[in-house]
């Protein structure tokens, strides 16, 4: 196994270290960089990056890597992870989404060293660490008052990142479409292979999503022969390659007793709004079979909200020989 390099630092074989990569300096002079923490293993193997905290609210991310770092599995790593919990210090620290400038780091790759700040530390960023890489997990939640069940996302027509999502076994896997200048769609275009994982909510912990990260991200890494596989999946994954809203036909009072996870079917009602004065209610409906996989946390509803995420089951075979024949490809949630 060869010396791994990063930045100006080398990392020896069997070793693991942070690396701090220059970013910028505040307006106070308080020095900013990018901490890479570098797992080197002693045999060959694949590079992966674990990336949290692209939006600066979405705390959960974090954690999700702090616990894959102190995994008994990476003793005996085989290959090289690089782990990025905070990519985003700047919204982190003042619990924001976006970046100072107020612009959208998942919308500023591949980024450039004379843009803007964004830019800057997209470039960094994808030129440090994704691209030294040949795999990766992006971890991601809901936007905050909203909530998503585990989920893994994955780009049309990638046989290799299906396999790794079949691998993940999250409760559900969505084909998605790419965004303009998302780290996925750069990414890809770079031929790194990258799954997107969405749970929780922002600016929150949700255990049953950290935990549910944490082993699909091992279970990825076994698969990849990186680790010793860790544990089995539990229960079975429904695969989606369509999804809608659910939105609010008026203002008013959300009522509903369904929960991510559910299913339901088309035509069901899945919520009420009902106006505050007592003198009128409209229902809400299911437009086709699914599972919900995103849902509004707040009561408080104005028309057109997106309440509900309902995502369609497809046959896993419909998704390996077509992935782009569904009617309307799952679109991503707006917070990603």
């Amino acid at each position: 196994m060869k010396l791994f390099s990063i930045g100006e630092v080398g990392v020896q074989p069997g070793r693991r270290i942070t690396v701090d990569l220059p970013v910028s300096t505040l307006s106070n002079h308080t020095h900013v960089t990018l901490p890479v923490h570098v797992v080197h293993g002693e045999e060959k193997g694949p590079v992966m990056f674990l990336s949290g905290a692209i939006h600066g609210d979405e705390i959960q991310g974090v954690e999700i890597i702090r616990r894959i770092l102190t995994h008994p599995a990476l003793q005996t790593l085989r290959g090289t992870l690089l782990a990025v919990p905070i990519v985003n210090s700047f919204g982190f620290l003042n619990h924001t989404r976006y970046m100072p400038d107020r612009r959208d780091l998942n919308r500023s790759f591949p980024g450039s060293d004379r843009g803007s700040l964004a830019s800057l530390v997209a470039d960094i960023f994808f030129r440090e660490v994704v691209l030294r890489s040949q795999y990766g997990v992006d971890f991601h939640t809901a936007a905050l008052h909203r909530t998503n069940l585990p989920q893994v996302r994955l780009a049309p027509d990638e046989p290799e990142l299906l396999k790794m999502a079949q691998a993940f076994a999250p409760p559900v896997i969505l084909v998605s479409k790419l965004r303009e200048r998302s780290l996925r769609l750069s990414a890809g275009e770079a031929g790194v292979k990258v799954l997107l994982y969405e749970g929780g909510e922002a600016l929150r912990f949700d255990e049953v999503a950290i935990d549910a990260a944490v082993r699909g991200t091992l279970r990825v890494m076994a698969h990849l022969g990186m680790v010793e596989p860790t544990s089995r999946p539990v229960g079975q994954t429904v695969f989606s390659d369509a999804s809608s809203w659910v939105r609010a036909p008026e203002s008013g009072i959300l009522h509903t007793t369904r929960r991510i996870g559910d299913r339901v079917g088309k035509g069901e009602v899945v919520g009420v709004v009902a106006d505050p004065l007592g003198q009128a209610s409209l229902p809400l409906f299911a437009e086709f079979d699914g599972i919900i996989v995103g849902r509004t946390n707040l009561p408080l509803v104005n028309r057109g909200d997106a309440v509900f995420h309902i995502a369609r089951a497809t046959p896993l075979a419909t998704i390996r020989q077509h992935p782009d024949d569904a009617v309307a490809l799952a679109d991503e949630d707006e917070i990603i």
